[in-house]
């Protein structure tokens, strides 16, 4: 998983799985642009911490102009880009209950961080990492993209989103040198979710639903993030890689 002088660009970099991604990539050897809306400099410093190269990019990721500016400072600041992670997502305190009773803003908030804010990263990163000579993105999905999911109407929608994002632009751009994969996370124990992973209601119930009977750690999303990026994978495009501990398969 090696990706020494490699200039990979994260949104969603302030925490959870874009946090991890971050100090994964760079262990590795990357170059890493931070783009978030609040957290990039202290995960820049992190970073910087182990020895690595980080450059915060703060930007929200729904907000095209920022975003605009964002990629183009990590080109300028890196040198050249070679990969893009699209981490940034929310769950909306408004999109949570049956469809009917959702409204447009609250179904409208979360397609846009979390759809949105994944087209315009790989609108404004792809044609770097072609004019480089290709490259890897990742987008970040979710289990729920795969089923029906109670978390609503615009979560579950966006996700499915991203999935279907991903494929066209595998095939779009693999002529030219890019491979674009997705992973779908199931249940993650990061500060999106509040600690629900960590009760131990939520963990005797995940017993038994989950065949390795836990939620995620960001982590363990990272270090699959980071070989999707690598040569490891170098055959492998438009595909998704479901973590979720066998959730899905077991129904």
């Amino acid at each position: 998983m090696q990706l020494d002088g490699r200039s990979i660009v994260i949104t969603g970099a302030g925490s959870g799985i874009g946090r991890a991604t971050a100090l994964e990539c760079a262990m590795h050897g990357a170059r890493v642009a931070l783009i978030d809306r609040a957290n990039a400099d202290a995960v820049a410093e992190e970073v910087r911490a182990t020895g690595g190269t980080a450059v915060p990019c703060g930007a929200d990721v729904t907000d095209n102009d920022a975003m605009h500016s964002a990629m183009a400072r990590a080109h300028s600041e890196l040198g050249h880009l070679d990969g893009v992670v699209t981490s940034a997502g929310i769950f909306g305190a408004h999109d949570m209950g049956p469809l009917a009773e959702i409204s447009l803003d609250g179904f409208m908030e979360v397609v846009n961080v979390n759809l949105v804010g994944t087209f315009l990263a790989l609108k404004y990163a792809l044609p770097s990492i072609v004019d480089h000579g290709g490259g890897a993105a990742v987008t970040v999905a979710s289990t729920g993209a795969l089923r029906g999911n109670a978390m609503g109407p615009g979560y579950t929608a966006s996700k499915g989103g991203v999935d279907a994002l991903t494929r066209l632009a595998a095939v779009q751009y693999g002529p030219k040198g890019v491979r674009v994969n997705c992973v779908c996370p199931g249940g993650t124990d990061t500060p999106m979710t509040m600690g629900v992973f960590s009760s131990p209601e939520v963990v005797a119930a995940m017993k038994g639903k989950v065949p390795l009977g836990k939620a995620a750690q960001p982590e363990e999303l990272a270090s699959v993030i980071a070989f999707l990026l690598s040569d490891g994978a170098s055959h492998v495009t438009g595909t998704r890689v479901v973590v979720d501990g066998g959730a899905t398969i077991a129904g």
